[in-house]
Parts: C-alpha cells; structure tokens; sequence
C-alpha cells in the first residue's frame, strides 16, 4: 500500500499503534524516503515505530473464525470480546420515543472511559465466553457476588495495557542503568504475580510473563 502523500514531519496519522493494538492518533517524527517508511510516535502512548499503513489498512480487518494456540493447541474463535458488553448494563433497556435513554449512556460512557483508559480489543479463551466472575463468601447466608466475565477480563487487559506502556516509558527514560533495571525488575515481579490469569487470554502473545517466563 503506498503510504500518503502527507507524511511530512510533525503532521498527524491514524495508524496502528504496535503497543495499544489498537487504530490511535500518531504524530510523524521523520517523513518517509525512498529506502525507508516514515517514523511515527503514538501520541496516546508515547511508543515510536515505522508507519505501518494507516486506519485503513487495519480497521474492520477481517479475523481468522477459528485458530489454534501454539502453546496449548486450544481451538477459538478468533473474536475479542467488545468493549462493552450488552450483559453489563446495570440499567434496564427503556422502552420509550426518546432519543437516548439511561441505558443507552450507560453503554456510551462505558466505551469511552475504555476507551481513554486504554483498553484493547483481545481474544479470550473460548470456554469463558458468556461466564461470570463470581466471589463467594464462605459464611453461609451471605449473597454472593458475580460479573460478566467481560467485566473481569477488561479490567485486567486494561491493567496488562498500563504495564506494557509504563515498560516502554522506562525504557525510553533517560535514567541511570541501574535505576532502570531496578524498576524493570518491580515490573517482573508485577507480571509474575499476574500469570494465574493466563488462563483467560486464548492467545499466548497477550499474556502475562514473569522471571520465569
């Protein structure tokens, strides 16, 4: 795909942000040249990486119906979940001649709080689709509590999301090696602590990865 005339230092892209997977606004750092595509930074995330194509290249991009972890040879769909589902509405639906009723924002704010936060499209493993995260008191006579399990896995991709983010910041920070490699390995330990939910994600590149990984 031939890249866009307009790629000249400090213009704007829509392109696919390589650590938020996702379509985010990018700013041009260096115009592209023959031998070479243009260099663009993401202006939610700060991570820089060659132009990859643009929006359109990536948005409604059909995914595979069915594919095969590497790690585990489970069988999924290939369909993240979106980023909000019908089954979070804590507002009953509104039958009325409105234009958009309570439900209905619900719904809106839920994306676009997502959405800023830096939430993700990412594929779960099959067997939690249409599940719920439930907490379970052992004291009999005590109403347990449950969630989608959309809720559940959002918020933990959204934290993955944060971590990978605040990585690259250190990375790209002008700090004295040893500070770095201090905070880099309080990262480890936040991945390491975070693998028990693995078992959530169907793909083995969006999950956790500790020491010992």
């Amino acid at each position: 795909m031939a890249e866009p005339t307009d790629l000249r230092a400090g213009a704007y892209a829509d392109d696919l942000c390589r650590s938020c997977k996702i379509v985010r606004r990018h700013t041009v750092l260096v115009g592209p040249s023959p031998d070479r595509p243009a260099r663009v930074i993401c202006d939610y995330c700060q991570s820089q990486h060659n132009y990859r194509g643009g929006a359109e290249r990536w948005t409604n991009r059909p995914r595979p119906r069915s594919a095969t972890s590497r790690s585990s040879g489970t069988q999924f769909t290939g369909q993240p979940f979106p980023l909000v589902s019908e089954r979070e509405r804590s507002l009953g639906v509104e039958e009325s001649g409105a234009g958009v009723n309570s439900a209905d924002l619900e719904m809106m704010l839920r994306q676009v709080i997502r959405e800023e936060t830096g939430l993700t499209p990412v594929v779960p493993a099959d067997r939690w689709r249409g599940g719920e995260m439930v907490l379970r008191p052992a004291e009999e006579g005590v109403q347990e509590k449950s969630w989608p399990i959309e809720t559940f896995f959002s918020k933990i991709v959204m934290l993955r999301n944060r971590l990978r983010v605040m990585e690259q910041q250190i990375n790209a920070a002008d700090l004295p090696s040893e500070v770095k490699l201090k905070l880099q390995s309080h990262l480890t330990g936040c991945y390491g602590s975070l693998t028990s939910f693995n078992v959530l994600f169907a793909d083995e590149s969006d999950r956790f990865k500790g020491s010992g990984k």
